[in-house]
């Protein structure tokens, strides 16, 4: 028995002479429409969300990788001396650009989503911050926590190590988590086209042994209904991946809503915006490998 691939169906596809035994309606070509195209609409938001978490685990290791903090915590008399104590030893320390006091201002900002912003730090025992930039090719943090314990001995050094990692770590999950969607849509997607296949083909039980009986070899059958199926697959996906990249440029700009800390920009960016062109193709090939192998078997139990 002759087989076929994927790639020799794309070439013929205007071949459609064996087509006609296949239904052109009905319940199966609605499913396959449908589920093709909800299971792509599906998968351009797995794709974005999966890209979107990959650029904010980037960010935030090279925001967090450079940055570092300086807590001064004194009594009350002694918070000015302390801190411009502990800036003379970080303007002093190779590998540090910057090192600044953040204002009364600029700690109130960093409180406000917690306290509110009508907190003011005369009311509240707040340590006094300061913020370290880091240059290349970076301090010895050991060496400067010591420096910083015989020189200002209440600046506390927090090189956001503990937090890095974890963030990094939760982000790299969510983009794990994308593609593991993407792959249980490609199987629901197969599963589906599978079901449709063999509905058509037990629906079809009659006119299959009638072509039998003139000559018709199975893979001749089988392609037809392949064919009928790989395109509906991919004409259902193609509206699907349309609709969700619609959807996702309706999406809100994340620099509207960046004061809220709620999203993180669920997007493609620039070249991104090619990867949800594969979603109808990837869904051709699923569709062809579904329908090519529940085809052979349900022939081969008609025979």
């Amino acid at each position: 028995m002759k087989g076929f691939s994927f790639l020799t169906l794309i070439a013929d596809l205007k071949e459609s002479s064996a087509s006609g035994i296949v239904p052109a309606t009905g319940h199966t070509a609605w499913l396959t429409l449908f589920a093709s195209g909800a299971m792509a609409f599906l998968a351009v938001f797995a794709l974005a969300l999966s890209m979107a978490t990959g650029r904010v685990a980037d960010r935030w290791a090279d925001e967090l990788a450079r940055t570092a903090t300086v807590r001064i915590a004194a009594p009350a008399g002694q918070v000015d001396a302390q801190t411009e104590a502990a800036l003379d030893v970080l303007r002093t320390t190779p590998g540090i650009s910057e090192a600044r006091a953040l204002t009364d201002e600029e700690q109130n900002a960093l409180l406000a989503p917690w306290f509110g912003s009508d907190l003011s730090l005369v009311h509240l025992p707040v340590p006094r911050l300061i913020e370290i930039v880091e240059a290349t090719p970076g301090y010895d943090v050991s060496g400067l926590r010591l420096r910083l314990a015989g020189e200002a001995p209440g600046a506390i050094l927090d090189d956001h190590s503990r937090w890095r990692a974890p963030l990094v770590s939760a982000a790299n999950r969510l983009r794990s988590l994308g593609m593991l969607v993407l792959i249980l849509i490609a199987f629901t997607t197969a599963a589906i086209v599978t079901l449709a296949a063999g509905s058509a083909l037990a629906a079809n039980r009659q006119v299959i042994n009638v072509l039998r009986l003139v000559g018709a070899q199975d893979n001749y059958i089988a392609r037809a209904f392949v064919r009928r199926f790989t395109l509906r697959a991919m004409a259902g996906a193609a509206m699907g991946t349309l609709i969700g990249c619609l959807a996702v440029i309706l999406m809100p700009d994340p620099g509207e809503v960046a004061q809220t800390n709620f999203l993180t920009g669920l997007s493609f960016v620039g070249l991104q915006w090619l990867w949800p062109l594969i979603i109808p193709l990837l869904a051709g090939m699923v569709a062809f490998w579904a329908t090519h192998t529940a085809a052979f078997r349900s022939l081969k139990e008609q025979t």
